[in-house]
């Protein structure tokens, strides 16, 4: 890839109180040479989780996901493992597989002229291949992209030589929760899908990062959250505090729309995870929300620079999946969340291009946390980590 010496362009904001930080420039969430850049060197280039490894059961299981510039393809091969490639033929570049998700019997046919791939990627069948034996059938196979399967999803890497795994993606949960193991208590990998819901949000990927991890509108527009986590009202979000989890309120059985009583806590979850909430986010797309009961996992991918494609997940216990329980309060409640924050940053994504907007906003001190955010972003467009 060409580099681009243009970065995401720092605020100048002198004299602000010493209570406020600035936050980026409004130009940040709307150019898209920005997030062309944005596309090159952070989701081009990191760990993007893109598909649920259960999606794909069977070998011959495929879903095609974009990931920055790139469609890949994600399948399930003959001998079990999950690959991924990128999702062009390698003969005139024509798009391999058009559907979203799909089950082909042995093969990936290119319908233009007729390049024919196994599920290993490689080349097995073309029109007069037999006449042409100087082609290699590997070399000239689908190009692989690294994939790694964690938390029960498959993640992917576009970069030649990936970033390590254990210092991005685990560092991030190591980093919220205090140490790693926490997260294996809710057995992620074992649970089953109870719902997804997809959302098609008019909004830049940064501002609902942004969102998901400060509080301080909590009480303004999330009534129902701020019921079953009533310290979620004074502004302070759960990702403010390391290792910390915001507690239910006493009145509240389960993290459900109605503070209703949810189902058994997951096998592993110990006391002090007991009736408590925790959130994550794994850059640069990931939130993970951690409840007794369940887990909900939200993927993003951004598809410009104001639209943001949000797959969210329910996750239960097996058997309550599978005893088709009805699993509606608990969804509810995070669907809410997520209606009213999409709506919130919809709501800015239009002043970003504003004059008020050109040198940014500022954060309050509950919110300091989100500057972090934004020097990684300035730093990783910069070409540092």
């Amino acid at each position: 890839m060409t580099e681009n010496t243009t970065t995401a362009p720092a605020t100048d904001q002198p004299g602000l109180p010493s209570s406020l930080i600035p936050t980026l420039a409004g130009i940040t969430y709307t150019d898209e040479t920005i997030f062309a850049l944005e596309q090159e060197k952070i989701f081009e280039q990191m760990w993007f989780c893109a598909v649920r490894s259960a999606d794909l059961p069977k070998p011959g299981d495929f879903r095609t996901v974009q990931v920055g510039r790139e469609s890949v393809l994600v399948t399930r091969s003959r001998d079990g493992a999950l690959r991924a490639f990128l999702n062009i033929c390698r003969h005139r570049g024509a798009r391999l597989c058009v559907e979203e998700s799909g089950t082909v019997k042995r093969n990936f046919q290119c319908p233009y002229h007729a390049w024919t791939y196994g599920l290993d990627g490689k080349l097995v069948a073309a029109p007069n291949l037999t006449s042409m034996p100087d082609i290699d059938r590997t070399e000239y196979g689908l190009k692989p992209v690294h994939l790694r399967e964690w938390l029960g999803y498959a993640w992917l890497c576009l970069a030649p030589e990936p970033p390590s795994f254990e210092e991005t993606v685990q560092a991030d949960v190591a980093g919220r929760l205090g140490q790693l193991d926490a997260i294996g208590n809710y057995g992620i990998e074992d649970l089953a899908l109870g719902r997804r819901i997809t959302y098609d949000v008019k909004a830049n990927w940064k501002l609902i990062i942004e969102n998901f991890m400060e509080c301080y509108h909590c009480a303004t527009i999330h009534p129902e959250l701020t019921e079953v986590l009533p310290e979620f009202a004074d502004g302070y979000a759960a990702q403010y505090y390391v290792g910390h989890g915001a507690e239910f309120g006493e009145e509240v059985s389960g993290f459900t729309v109605d503070g209703s009583a949810g189902f058994d806590r997951l096998g592993g979850v110990d006391e002090h995870q007991d009736r408590r909430y925790y959130a994550i986010t794994i850059r640069p797309q990931v939130f993970v929300n951690l409840v007794p009961d369940h887990v909900i996992i939200h993927r993003m991918f951004p598809m410009a620079a104001d639209r943001t494609i949000v797959e969210c997940d329910w996750l239960y216990a097996r058997e309550v999946v599978e005893s088709g329980r009805d699993v509606s309060h608990s969804v509810e409640l995070f669907h809410r969340v997520n209606q009213q924050d999409f709506d919130a940053c919809e709501r800015c994504q239009p002043a970003m291009s504003s004059r008020a907007y050109a040198q940014g906003g500022v954060l309050v001190p509950s919110e300091h946390h989100i500057g972090e955010f934004h020097q990684w972003v300035e730093r990783t467009l910069a070409g540092g980590r």
